[in-house]
Formats: structure tokens, sequence, C-alpha cells
């Protein structure tokens, strides 16, 4: 009897699901573009905050890199004079409305309350950090609790209620070189959020290539990305971090040992690679969703497959380890690292100074 392969099923049944959904993805982007003609022609009332606002957005769902992009740009900030907050919407928290996060030095929030992201950036920043659905209500608050003079909205290309100073778009280097991939239709088929062409409001791009080497672009994408101040990043892996200590040790010490890697981020494909051309065992394996949340069911499991698996220790990404830090105690007998990266852009100095300058020329 011929063995059923249950993975080769599923994504079958995955790709036939895009399919039927895309109708609604064409009803999606009559939607989208809708809405940002009403904007446009000021149809929509776009308001000014009382202080600097940069945003960090992308066309996408997840996975292009918001994040770090954000916390090189409060650092910027930071080392230029500048007291700047981050506000974030707090994807897949367990509130609503308008809260606190972070003071400067310590959390008020626990992280089922304020999204995994934000706790990320405040606690590599040490930028206060407030999240909000609602940005116009939530910068005007997040004003008021921190005492700041900017602020750093993470993932608002598309939240065009609020005016701000400067937009950045960040994309995805391997998504864009994708071909004839369903991915690129608008959701809930694909994963665009809106057209490839609405980059033309954002005041400057990154093409984030990650871990992976530089490739050339689709002309039609090059075309595009020229009518706009474009810049090129990538991530440069650092070291690894005791999630609970915080020594670090160098990627090195790694090399030869049998790890579990454990992680739940949009496209694993970056992180993976990552360990692998540091020439780090990646065969032992836990993938999880996006922003997943990590219960004590998912420790239990993370424990039997160390132990079953034999490891030396478990690798997960930063992300990832603002979550499992809250279940120290029942790993206490585990070795759990995460991978501390930095973002690196091309034309630096021509880009710092072009988020300085919209800053310091231009009226809130």
């Amino acid at each position: 009897m011929r063995q059923i392969n249950l993975n080769k099923i599923f994504k079958i049944l995955f790709y036939l699901i895009k399919i039927i959904l895309l109708p609604f993805s064409g009803i999606y982007y009559l939607i989208i573009k809708i809405r940002n003609f009403l904007f446009d022609i000021k149809f929509f009332d776009i308001e000014k905050i009382n202080t600097k606002i940069i945003s960090v957005g992308n066309i996408t769902v997840g996975g292009a890199g918001k994040t770090p992009t954000v916390i090189y740009i409060v650092n910027l900030l930071k080392a230029n004079g500048f007291n700047p907050g981050i506000l974030s919407r707090g994807y897949k928290r367990k509130s609503s409305g308008y809260k606190y996060v972070f003071d400067g030095q310590k959390f008020l929030l626990p992280i089922e309350e304020t999204g995994d992201e934000i706790q990320l950036a405040a606690n590599a920043t040490k930028a206060p950090a407030a999240v909000a659905e609602k940005r116009t209500i939530g910068a005007k608050l997040f004003v008021k609790d921190a005492n700041i003079d900017s602020i750093v909205l993470d993932d608002a290309f598309q939240h065009r209620w609020i005016n701000r100073n400067f937009d950045i778009v960040v994309l995805d280097q391997r998504f864009l070189n994708k071909k004839n991939s369903l991915e690129k239709f608008p959701l809930p088929s694909g994963i665009m959020r809106e057209s490839f062409k609405s980059i033309q409001r954002a005041d400057c791009v990154i093409l984030n290539r990650k871990f992976s080497d530089k490739t050339n672009l689709p002309q039609n994408y090059l075309q595009l990305l020229k009518t706009k101040p474009f810049f090129e990043a990538y991530y440069e892996a650092k070291s690894f971090v005791d999630i609970k200590t915080g020594e670090e040790f160098r990627l090195n010490d790694f090399v030869g040992q049998q790890s579990l890697v454990v992680c739940g981020i949009a496209r694993p494909y970056s992180f993976l690679h990552c360990l692998e051309k540091n020439g780090i065992d990646f065969t032992n394996k836990l993938l999880f969703p996006d922003h997943k949340n990590y219960t004590r069911k998912e420790i239990h499991n993370i424990r039997k497959q160390f132990y079953a698996t034999n490891a030396f220790s478990v690798l997960t990404t930063e992300k990832d380890a603002v979550k499992l830090f809250a279940f120290k105690k029942e790993l206490d007998d585990i070795d759990i690292y995460y991978l501390k990266i930095e973002l690196k852009i091309n034309k630096e100095r021509e880009f710092k100074e072009l988020i300085l300058k919209s800053l310091t020329l231009m009226e809130v």
C-alpha cells in the first residue's frame, strides 16, 4: 500500500484554497484602491500630531524586516540628540486601546498585553514604547506619558490617518524575486496589502536582503524603485546571547554542535539560512507560526524534543526570546540562546542625512 504524503496533500489543498480566494483578492484590491484615492484627494482628514513622526512599514504581510529598521531609526535619533519613542498597534496582543508599554527603564505590562515586536524594539533601544490601534489617539497620549519629541511608527504605511514627516517602506528581496507566486496577489489569496506601485507615496525605500546574497531584481521593480531614494540593507549576525544571563558568545562556538532550533517568525528561511552560512546544524527544528504565543504546551514540546535529539542547546530568534524568557524557570535546565543581529544599510551616510533632514527642516 502506497504511503500517503500528508505534507504534499496539505500543500495542494493550501494552493487550491488560495485559488478559490482569488475573487476576494480582487474585491480587496478595489477597496484599497478606492481608500487610497480618497486619502489622496483629501476626502479623509490626515491629522497632525505635535511631534516629529517617522513611519516604517511595508506592502506585504510580515517578514520584510520592519522591526530591525525601527530599532535602527530609533538608535539613529537617540545618537543625534532626539528623545524618540516607539508606537505600534501591538499585533496579536490580548488587550485593546492605548497602552503605555515601556518607560525607558522597565516594562509596565506583560508581553501578552503588548505583543512581541514592541517589546523586542523597546528592549533593544531602551526607548519609551506604547501600543494603540488608533495611532492618532495613541500618539497624543504617548507624547504626554513619555515626554518624547519624536515617534517612530512601527508598521504604519497603510495607517494614513496620521501625518508623518517621513515614510519608509521596507521590501524583502527574496519575495520580489519570486516568480509566478500566488503570494504576489492581494489579500486574502496572496500577502500583498497594496500594489507595488503604492511605494510612490513613500519618501524612501529599503530593499532588505537579510542574510542572502545580493541578486538582480526584475526590471519592472527596478524602474519603480529608481523613482525614490533607494537603499539596500542586510543583516549582520553578531553573536548568540544567553536568554537567561545576557552573556554573549561567538557564532563559532556553536559550530559542530547539535542544537534544537526554535522559531515562530513570518519567514524562517532567512534565520535558517544564516545558521547554515555559519556552519550551524539546524537539522532538528521546531517551526511555529509568526507571532507565536508560547504556552506550557509548546514549552513541554521544546523540552521533549531537546532531550529526544540529545541537543547541546536551543537556538532561537530575538523575537522569540522575548516570549520564551517568561518560561525561564520551566527551562532552567536547558541552555537557550538567541541570535543577535544588526541591520546594515548601504550608503549609510546618505540615508542618515535624509532621515535627520526630514526632522530638522520640516514643520511638525
